[in-house]
């Protein structure tokens, strides 16, 4: 019989739900060094989060995370609230000796990022950020045909994450319109997955010139009540140099209407060229230069031998976006288990969080600004 590994939640909303499937599912597809226990899952609203944990198969619910991250029988604390309560509720993990799992971006700002940073380091603690993207099986088959060399010396990367829900005026202000709870908009929710796609795919970036613009500066209160002024950016655009030589461009919007959730990266290369569009998940666009006989190839990403595909269905039978949060957290599982950290963790974050940081000083400045 497989150990038990005790799970809180903080958080149960849009992020919960994704991560409350990952826990209910993983043991069952995967072979897992630990039976996952959905412990407890936490919200502010006692109704709320009651029938959440009902909806989502926890056993208990709580309205304090003080005291869940303080419980004696809770091993993993996952973090999916909005980033102001980020730094709080993980720091005071760590300082329990918990396992921290924590939704991107890893906080509002760069020095909070820092000091979670610090406080697992000192705790001693394994910790991980949800960049579930990399967890994509063509993502993380693109990663192996780079490191391979397949592609050869990298020159270009261009991330695009595109997406429309916020185009009509009478959208309401949600709380990733306010700075004080979201930290930034399209920068920390979008480009922030672009990013970490970029130094995991091409390598760490050095310099960044920026740009964030704000289409529509007031919105209708979500209580009716008026209207609120929407002090995040709409749009983030920015150009990148890397510190191998390679540039690149990354831009993210909420304003571009057809986008759903349209996460697109290109890499050029000196042998070839790599692309991928979240829209089109389960496919990997790979061209190889071949001479007269080169032509672009569609690689359907649902063999046995690709990325974590082995544990779901036959070959050509898809997998989605919710398979993605199943494949991290089963990797958390196997890092607790070896005792290491995984990746992405902490450290990844707070890297993220600098070029995030300096793309919003050179939004600023007008000028490029190195990654600090």
């Amino acid at each position: 019989m497989k150990k038990k590994i005790n799970v809180a939640m903080i958080g149960y909303q849009f992020m919960g739900r994704a991560h409350s499937n990952a826990w209910r599912q993983v043991s069952r597809f995967f072979d897992t060094p630990f039976e996952p226990v959905m412990k407890v899952v936490c919200g502010r609203q006692e109704e709320g989060v009651r029938q959440a944990a009902d909806t989502l198969g926890w056993q208990e619910h709580a309205t304090s995370w003080e005291q869940v991250v303080a419980r004696k029988d809770v091993d993993i604390v996952d973090v999916c609230t909005p980033g102001d309560s980020h730094m709080a509720i993980s720091v005071a993990a760590a300082e329990n000796k918990k396992v921290v799992f924590c939704e991107k971006p890893l906080a509002n700002t760069l020095p909070e990022a820092q000091k979670m940073l610090d406080a697992v380091k000192k705790a001693g603690v394994i910790h991980m950020i949800c960049h579930n993207y990399r967890r994509v099986p063509a993502v993380a088959l693109a990663r192996q045909l780079i490191q391979d060399g397949k592609i050869g010396q990298i020159y270009h990367y261009r991330g695009t994450y595109l997406q429309d829900w916020i185009v009509k005026p009478d959208f309401p202000r949600v709380w990733r319109l306010e700075k004080s709870k979201a930290g930034s908009g399209a920068l920390g929710d979008l480009s922030s997955h672009s990013v970490d796609l970029a130094r995991m795919l091409v390598g760490e970036i050095a310099e960044v010139a920026g740009f964030l613009k704000t289409f529509i500066s007031e919105r209708p209160l979500p209580d009716g009540k008026g209207k609120g002024k929407v002090d995040v950016d709409d749009a983030a655009l920015s150009m990148v140099k890397f510190q191998d030589g390679a540039i690149g461009t990354i831009e993210s919007t909420r304003f571009a209407l057809g986008r759903k959730n349209y996460n697109r990266f290109e890499i050029n290369g000196s042998k070839g060229s790599i692309a991928f569009n979240l829209e089109r998940l389960n496919e990997l666009e790979l061209y190889v230069d071949e001479g007269k006989d080169s032509a672009w190839k569609t690689i359907l990403v649902t063999e046995p031998h690709h990325p974590y595909v082995a544990g779901w269905w036959p070959p050509g039978h898809i997998i989605g976006y919710e398979h993605t949060f199943i494949h991290t957290v089963l990797d958390l599982l196997k890092a607790v288990q070896e005792q290491k950290v995984p990746s992405p963790n902490f450290e990844d974050g707070v890297r993220n969080q600098k070029v995030l940081d300096a793309h919003e000083r050179a939004a600023a400045s007008g000028r490029w600004e190195k990654v600090l």
